[in-house]
């Protein structure tokens, strides 16, 4: 055949492969330590600012942060109630902003370069394929 050889097989990977991923797992709820919301200022937390705050800790995410990502997470803990209080654009953009750093939504944890394992489904056997009563093939016969 005409034209170049085909490259060996070693040669034909992809190489947009992500090198880096990290697969995370949702931490076993017995295990989840939740820190407590820094409060420089002894501000009163709004309900909803100690509910994200709990659920941000017992995300699976929250086992790639550091101890250093405590004081970034209780800025934003302070977003969080500010909008919650007195709901402003410009307070909603910034939150949008620094949840990116954290993998708070499903864009932000690809750009991290993190895949959340899902738990497993049960797997449901496929039925077997119903007989109709009718079966048009009875009447089909083998010709000698």
């Amino acid at each position: 055949m005409p034209g170049p050889h085909p490259k060996p097989a070693h040669l034909r990977q992809r190489t947009n492969k992500k090198a880096g991923i990290a697969t995370l797992e949702a931490p076993a709820p017995e295990t989840v330590e939740i820190p407590p919301i820094p409060n420089p200022d002894g501000r009163e937390w709004h309900a909803l600012t100690v509910d994200a705050w709990q659920k941000a800790w017992s995300s699976p995410m929250s086992t790639q942060w550091l101890e250093t990502d405590a004081d970034a997470l209780g800025r934003l803990a302070i977003l969080w109630d500010q909008f919650y209080k007195e709901p402003k654009a410009v307070t909603m953009a910034e939150i949008r902003l620094q949840e990116q750093r954290f993998g708070f939504s499903p864009l932000d944890r690809s750009r991290l370069q993190w895949e959340i394992r899902r738990a497993a489904e049960p797997s449901k056997a496929p039925a077997a394929p119903k007989k109709p009563a009718n079966d048009p093939r009875r009447m089909l016969m083998a010709v000698k």
